[in-house]
Formats: C-alpha cells, sequence, structure tokens
C-alpha cells in the first residue's frame, strides 16, 4: 500500500455495536485487563484524572485520543503531575532521547489502535516507543480507547491499522511536512500482573 495515497477506510471510523463494546469489556477482563466503560470522552477524561497518581512519573504517548480529549494537556500542562514530558523539557532534534523518555516511567497512559473482541489489544508504532512500557516496562499501563477501534478478530485489527489508522497519522503529519509508516506492531493477549494494565473504553469515537 503506498501511504501517500491511501484514502483512509472510513468503515473503520463509526463507533461498534454496543453488543460488540459488551463482549471486548467481557474478553479483556477475563485476559486480565481492568476495563472501565464511559459513555463519554468527558466522562473518560474525569476518570482518567482520578486514575492516575499525583506521586508517581507519569508519561503520556503520542496520541491523538490523548491529544484531542485534553487528556494530555491535563497531565503535562496543569502542574497536577509528575509528568515525565514537562520534566523533560525540550529535546530538541535528540530523536533517540525522545524515544527513550517514557523507558522509565512509572504510568504510562495511551491508545491503542484496535480492540479485538476476543480480548487483544493491538497497536503499531514507527519507532516503538512507546511499546516496551506497554508491554512490561511501565508498573502501570492506562489505554483510552474509542469504540470505533472494536473489532470482531485480530485480522480486522491489522486491518485496520493498514488502511485508517496508518493514512490518518500520514495525513496528520503531511500538513507538518513529514511521513508515517509502520515499524513496530504490539499485539498484547492477556496480562499477567493482577491490576497492571487498564482499559478506559469510550462508546463514542475519539482519535485513530
Amino acid at each position: 500500500m503506498s501511504v501517500q495515497t491511501a484514502v483512509p477506510d472510513e468503515a473503520f471510523a463509526a463507533a461498534a455495536a454496543a453488543a460488540q463494546v459488551d463482549r471486548a469489556t467481557a474478553t479483556l477482563r477475563a485476559n486480565g485487563y481492568l476495563v472501565h466503560v464511559v459513555d463519554t470522552v468527558a466522562e473518560a477524561r474525569a476518570l482518567v484524572a482520578d486514575l492516575l497518581p499525583r506521586d508517581e512519573s507519569v508519561f503520556t504517548t503520542s496520541s491523538e485520543t490523548l491529544r484531542l480529549s485534553g487528556i494530555a494537556a491535563d497531565i503535562d500542562d496543569s502542574g497536577k503531575f509528575a509528568s515525565v514530558r514537562a520534566q523533560a523539557g525540550d529535546l530538541g532534534d535528540d530523536v533517540q532521547a525522545r524515544i527513550r523518555l517514557g523507558a522509565a516511567a512509572e504510568v504510562v497512559i495511551g491508545s491503542v489502535h484496535a480492540v479485538t473482541e476476543d480480548g487483544h489489544l493491538v497497536v503499531a508504532s514507527a519507532s516503538g516507543s512507546q511499546l516496551a512500557p506497554y508491554a512490561s516496562g511501565a508498573r502501570k499501563v492506562i489505554w483510552v480507547v474509542g469504540a470505533q477501534k472494536v473489532v470482531p478478530d485480530l485480522e480486522t485489527a491489522l486491518r485496520r491499522i493498514r488502511s485508517y489508522s496508518l493514512p490518518r497519522e500520514h495525513l496528520r503529519l503531511q500538513a507538518l511536512g513529514q511521513s508515517s509508516f509502520i515499524g513496530k506492531i504490539l499485539i498484547m493477549e492477556r496480562e499477567a500482573l493482577p491490576e497492571r494494565g487498564t482499559v478506559v473504553l469510550v462508546r463514542e469515537p475519539i482519535g485513530f
């Protein structure tokens, strides 16, 4: 697929049916994740503020879900949290420093590109910077996920990434004179550590 000319498949932009969200919720819980289901983005934003600790380092991954919801600004700009990004300041052109930024954070918050009805979380990345803390590096992880990301199975999740999430990200970066690609994909099937991973499922679309 040529990312430069790809048109996002807007079928993946619509919120999943309530029954699909309910099935994903049940299987995520069976797979070891804590799950909160809220109706609106505003409710998700308020919930995250309650879930996050005030005395531990918190890293916000690069996420349109966090940016558009206002959650990233709540964490990085309010002064209420020990934001890794706020404490790091301007890293300039040091790409490796930016990639390593969240490696040692106690708490990481971000999103994923797909949640399957059988309880798998799937996320793609160019650099892979958020994948290590997502998988095992961070002591706690919170993912905020819009209902449009709930899909039937892993095959559909991977198709969603390539035909919708990647083209949308490329278009976003194209406006900044940049481009995007898939460097790494992480599939999380089960969480071994109790209460480590929390999924906040929002019944309305947010992010891509």
